[in-house]
């Protein structure tokens, strides 16, 4: 890491840690070749339960540890973070992430031209299959009016070949959690991540209220970073899909205008259905029971719902036709 200049914003690099040490190394020698002059580096360890405090601690003294207490969630680990931080810029990043060295300049410097902006993105790389886009952050992310989140470089299962067809730099819906640039003082307007998502599309969420606040996402394709997608929970498993489906319809319920929840959700409850159907007699059990289980949450959490709701449509500066266009 280079000499600091505090005549550059501060950065704080955030590295949220579950028992990932085989991760660590390449995470945090990456972060350490890093040329922005201004960089605090911070991991962020959700009571790993394995050496991993200490591991940090022997090898990586510039790095200062947060231990937030208890495992609860992505969410509440880096809520907790954002307390241990006065830098103006907050890098929310995996554990399981490599980065170029100079990834960082670019982000600020979009950042510092353009107040409006809240949230930014580098393009992600896969650190598995070589040339190709990370399958959970491409070059940006985006949403349909039923709720179902896409990127560019990945619709469904298809995740494409890098082959510079995404180099501009473009407003997003949603940026994503594993490498996550956000102003500050935007948390303050839009709130922190909610923690009740406990797990996954927590970042869609909060980019959602950073739109409905007025602020603007990018994606910065001149920074690059590459991601070990899958490394947390396996993709398509029970727990992957009760988690993306209860939280889908979760931040749906919040979010929207009442007229805009009236039209898409009914939607996207009868596309559910045709779902558990479709699973059904694929005999694909395990995979209908977790849209069930994720649908029951919803039914029995409905109260929490609404108080949610409320204080998310009292802070709304913007229409849902505005920010869906």
């Amino acid at each position: 890491m280079t000499v600091v200049d505090n005549n550059m914003p501060r950065v704080c690099v955030m590295v949220l840690n579950y028992n990932g040490q085989k991760f660590l190394k390449g995470c945090f020698d990456s972060l350490l070749a890093c040329t922005y002059p201004n960089l605090e580096l911070m991991m962020v360890d959700n009571k790993s339960t394995e050496n991993d405090v200490e591991y940090v601690a022997k090898n990586y003294p510039q790095v200062k540890i947060v231990q937030t207490g208890k495992n609860a969630g992505y969410s509440r680990a880096y809520n907790i973070a954002f307390k241990h931080s006065d830098a103006k810029y907050f890098i929310m990043l995996n554990n399981d992430v490599k980065v170029d060295s100079h990834w960082i300049e670019p982000l600020v410097e979009a950042a510092e031209k353009d107040d409006s902006i809240a949230a930014l993105q580098p393009k992600i790389l896969s650190m598995i299959d070589e040339g190709f886009f990370e399958y959970a952050g491409a070059s940006g992310g985006f949403i349909d009016k039923y709720g179902y989140t896409f990127l560019r470089g990945r619709v469904f299962f298809t995740v494409e070949e890098d082959k510079g067809q995404y180099e501009d730099v473009c407003e997003l819906f949603w940026t994503s959690g594993a490498a996550m640039f956000v102003r500050a003082s935007a948390l303050q307007v839009s709130g922190d991540l909610d923690e009740d998502f406990v797990h996954h599309m927590e970042e869609v969420d909060l980019c959602w209220r950073i739109n409905l606040a007025g602020f603007k996402l990018k994606v910065i394709p001149q920074s690059f970073i590459y991601h070990y997608e899958g490394a947390t929970i396996k993709p398509q498993s029970f727990k992957k899909l009760y988690w993306n489906y209860r939280n889908n319809i979760f931040m749906m319920m919040k979010n929207y205008s009442a007229a805009s929840l009236l039209k898409y959700l009914t939607v996207r409850y009868a596309l559910d259905a045709v779902n558990i159907f479709s699973l059904l007699f694929q005999l694909k059990i395990s995979q209908m029971y977790a849209i069930i289980k994720a649908h029951f949450w919803i039914l029995s959490h409905f109260a929490l719902i609404l108080r949610k709701r409320k204080n998310v449509q009292k802070m709304r500066r913007v229409s849902d036709d505005q920010i869906m266009k």
